[in-house]
C-alpha cells in the first residue's frame, strides 16, 4: 500500500483552490484561456506530487453496512420513543413520538423482536485480494495512491440495494474489488486505464457509492484482478466562467460539496437528487440523473455542456463548448447513462446560475390522490411548475405525519389540532383518502409570489387547500433522512425499497393503483404474514408525463429467505410497471438489477447499437462491471 503524508501535496491543493478563486473574476483577457492555464497548472501540480496519503475520510464518517453518516440514525430510547441521533439534520436530537405506533400499526412490529446488524467488519470474512503484480508494480511508479486493505475494498464493493445491505448486516461478504486506487486528476485516470489495458485488469469506477441498481457489484465470474477506481479525490471546481455561466468541475465531487463551493461564489447548479449528500457529479452523468428541482434547472442532460471521459481507446471529448451542435448523434448521449461500461468520466463543464434571490416552501392538501394528480397535470399543462412539486399518496401522508417531531409548546400543539380539525371536520376531507403536495419556489421575489399565487389558484380548482410553508419545508427536508429509516426497519425485521418510473399522464393513476395492488397481492402469495406497505408519490412532472416513485416494505418474520421473497415481489412490481406503459427507469439507471429488460426497453436493434459501441470503445472489456448489457 502507498502511504505517507506530504506538506508539498497539501500546498498544491491549497494553490489549486486559490487558482480557481482568482479565475472566477478574471481582470483581463478571456476566462476560457485562464481556465486552460489553470487546468495545466493543476495537472502539473498533481503530477509532481509523488507521495500520496491513502484517503480514509469516508470510512471515518460513513456506515459500511447502512445508509449515510455513522453518527446519524433512528433509534428507540428507553421510553420506546424514536429519536434521530447526531447534529447534521433538522430532525437530529428530536423525539419523534408517532413513529413507534406507525411501525407497529403498519407492519406488526414489536420492539421486543429485534435483528441487530453485525457491528464491525470482520476482515477474515473477506477473500484475499487477487492482485496482478505487474499492474501493481507499474502503479507504484506513478505515485497514485492505492490500497488492498479489506475495509477499503468492501466499502467500495456495493451500492444500496436491499440485498447488498442485508448481506452486509449479516456479515456476508461476496466478491469485492482486489485493489482500490485514488487518482487525483484526469491525467492520473489516463495512467490507470493505460496500465489496466496493458495488464488486462478489470476497472470499476466508484463515485459516491449510492447506486440502487447493483451497478457496483463485482461480477462473481470475473477471474481477472478487479480495481475500484475511486474518484473522490478529484473534487475541485477548476474554473467558473461568469460570462458564459459555466463551471468546469472534476467528476468526483459530491453534490453537497459542489453546491456549497458554488454558493460561496454566488452560484448554484440547482441539481438536487435525493442522494446529493453523497452521490458524485460523475455518477450523475453515468446514470442520467434527475434532481428534485429539475423544473427550473433541468435534468443532468440539460445541464452538461462538455464532458471528458477516459476510455481504453483514449479520451472522448468534443472540440468546443458551444451550447448546441449538429454533428451527428450526440456523443454525450453515449456517455450519459453508460454506467461505467465504457470508461471514467473525469471532468464536466456544466451550466451554473446565480443563486436565487428568494426561496419559499409551500404545501397543498387534496381530498384524494386523483384530484392531486389532476392538479399536477394542469400545472404541467400551463408550464408553471415550481422548482419542486411532489405529490404524496395517503399512505405516504400518514408516514410523513408519523415522522413529525414532538411539539415544543401547548400553543403549537393546539394549532396543529386546529388545522387537522379544519381539514377533516369543517372541509370534510377523509383522513384515509387525503393526500399532500409539497412545493418549493425559487427565483426573483416578485415573480415567486406571482408564481405561488398561480399554482395555488390552480390547486383550488381541484379542491386543494394551502397547508402552510412549514409542512412544505419539512416534507422537502425529510427527503434526506428517509433513507435512514430502512436501517431502523431492518433492526425490527422490516425490509423495504424504493424504485421509480416515468409514465404518460393518461396512465399515471392506472400505474399507481395497479403496481400498489400487485405488490400487496405478491406479498400475500409469497407467504408474507403481515400487510405490506405499498405507496407512491409523483415526484417530477413534464409536458407529456411524470415520474412516479414507489415504496414498499414488509415484516419478514416467519420467512426462511426474506431477500428471495423481496426480489420476487420487486421483480413482479417492475413487470407491472412495464405492462402499464411505464419506463424501465427514470433516473436510477439499469445496472445489473434491471438489465434483463433492456432489450424490451430499447429494442433488439437498439441493444445491438449499444453493444457495438462497447465492442469498439472497450474491446477487451476492461470496464467489465457488466452493467446494462
Amino acid at each position: 500500500m502507498a502511504s505517507g503524508g506530504s506538506d508539498r501535496q497539501r500546498t498544491a491543493q491549497q494553490r489549486l483552490r486559490i487558482i480557481a478563486g482568482h479565475l472566477r473574476r478574471p481582470e483581463d483577457g478571456d476566462s476560457a484561456i485562464g481556465a486552460a492555464e489553470c487546468k495545466a497548472e493543476a495537472n502539473e501540480l498533481h503530477d509532481s506530487s509523488t507521495t500520496k496519503t491513502v484517503p480514509k475520510k469516508r470510512h471515518e464518517i460513513m456506515k459500511w453496512n447502512g445508509w449515510g453518516y455513522s453518527d446519524s440514525k433512528f433509534v428507540f430510547n428507553k421510553k420506546g420513543q424514536a429519536e434521530f441521533t447526531g447534529k447534521r439534520y433538522r430532525l437530529s436530537g428530536l423525539v419523534i413520538p408517532g413513529l413507534k405506533d406507525w411501525m407497529e400499526g403498519t407492519f406488526g412490529t414489536s420492539l421486543q423482536h429485534r435483528s441487530s446488524a453485525t457491528p464491525i467488519l470482520n476482515s477474515g470474512a473477506v477473500q484475499p485480494p487477487t492482485l496482478n503484480e505487474a499492474f501493481v508494480e507499474d502503479l507504484k511508479s506513478t505515485g497514485i495512491s492505492f490500497s488492498h486493505d479489506a475495509e477499503d475494498r468492501v466499502f467500495r464493493a456495493h451500492g444500496h440495494c436491499l440485498h447488498e445491505i442485508f448481506a452486509l448486516r449479516e456479515g456476508k461478504i461476496g466478491r469485492v474489488p482486489d485493489l482500490v486506487v485514488w487518482p487525483n486528476c484526469h491525467n492520473d485516470v489516463v495512467k490507470i486505464v493505460e496500465l489496466a489495458c496493458k495488464h488486462n485488469v478489470c476497472v470499476i469506477p466508484y463515485g459516491g457509492g449510492t447506486s440502487v441498481s447493483s451497478a457496483l457489484e463485482c461480477p462473481p465470474e470475473e477471474t481477472r484482478s478487479i480495481v475500484s477506481l475511486d474518484t473522490s479525490q478529484m473534487n475541485r471546481i477548476l474554473w467558473i466562467d461568469e460570462k458564459n455561466l459555466t463551471a468546469h468541475i472534476e467528476a468526483g465531487i459530491v453534490g453537497q460539496d459542489l453546491e456549497r463551493l458554488l454558493n460561496e461564489s454566488g452560484y448554484c447548479t440547482g441539481h438536487e437528487p435525493d442522494s446529493m449528500e453523497f452521490s458524485s457529479l460523475g455518477g450523475w452523468v453515468a446514470t442520467r440523473a434527475s434532481g428534485m428541482k429539475k423544473n427550473i434547472y433541468g435534468n443532468i442532460e440539460d445541464l452538461v455542456i462538455h464532458l471528458r471521459m477516459v476510455t481504453p481507446r483514449g479520451v472522448i471529448e468534443k472540440s468546443c463548448q458551444g451550447p448546441r451542435t449538429s454533428t451527428g448523434p450526440d456523443i454525450h448521449h453515449f456517455i450519459m447513462g453508460s454506467e461505467g461500461t465504457l470508461g471514467v468520466v473525469t471532468e464536466v463543464t456544466m451550466k451554473v446560475r446565480p443563486m436565487p434571490e428568494y426561496r419559499k416552501y409551500g404545501s397543498v392538501v387534496f381530498p384524494d390522490f386523483e384530484q392531486g394528480v389532476a392538479c399536477l397535470r394542469e400545472v404541467a399543462r400551463q408550464r408553471c411548475a415550481p422548482a419542486s412539486i411532489r405529490l404524496m399518496d395517503n399512505e405516504q401522508f400518514k408516514f410523513g405525519h408519523a415522522l413529525k417531531p414532538q411539539v415544543s409548546s401547548i400553543f403549537t400543539s393546539f394549532l396543529e389540532g386546529l388545522k387537522t380539525f379544519y381539514v377533516t371536520k369543517f372541509k370534510g376531507f377523509d383522513h384515509n383518502r387525503l393526500c399532500v403536495a409539497t412545493l418549493l419556489f425559487e427565483g426573483d421575489r416578485e415573480r415567486v409570489l406571482q408564481h405561488e399565487k398561480q399554482v395555488y389558484d390552480i390547486a383550488a380548482k381541484f379542491g386543494g387547500l394551502a397547508a402552510g410553508e412549514d409542512n412544505g419545508q419539512r416534507g422537502y427536508m425529510l427527503t434526506f433522512v428517509i433513507a435512514y429509516l430502512r436501517d431502523l426497519g431492518m433492526e425490527y425485521f422490516v425490509i423495504g425499497e424504493s424504485f421509480e418510473t416515468s409514465v404518460p399522464w393518461d396512465r399515471v393513476l392506472d400505474i399507481c393503483r395497479n403496481v400498489k395492488e400487485r405488490i400487496v397481492r405478491e406479498c400475500k402469495d409469497k407467504g408474507v404474514q403481515f400487510q405490506p406497505l405499498s405507496s407512491c408519490r409523483v415526484t417530477q412532472t413534464y409536458d407529456a408525463g411524470a415520474c412516479v416513485y414507489f415504496y414498499f416494505a414488509f415484516n419478514y418474520r416467519g420467512l426462511s429467505d426474506p431477500v428471495h421473497v423481496f426480489d420476487q415481489v420487486e421483480h413482479a412490481a417492475r413487470e407491472e410497471i412495464l405492462a402499464n406503459g411505464g419506463s424501465l427507469s427514470h433516473h436510477h439507471g439499469v445496472g445489473k438489477l434491471r438489465k434483463a429488460w433492456m432489450k424490451e426497453a430499447v429494442s433488439g436493434v437498439g441493444l445491438g447499437m449499444l453493444k457495438s459501441v462497447k465492442d469498439y470503445v472497450d474491446p477487451s472489456n476492461i470496464f467489465g462491471n457488466r452493467n446494462l448489457l
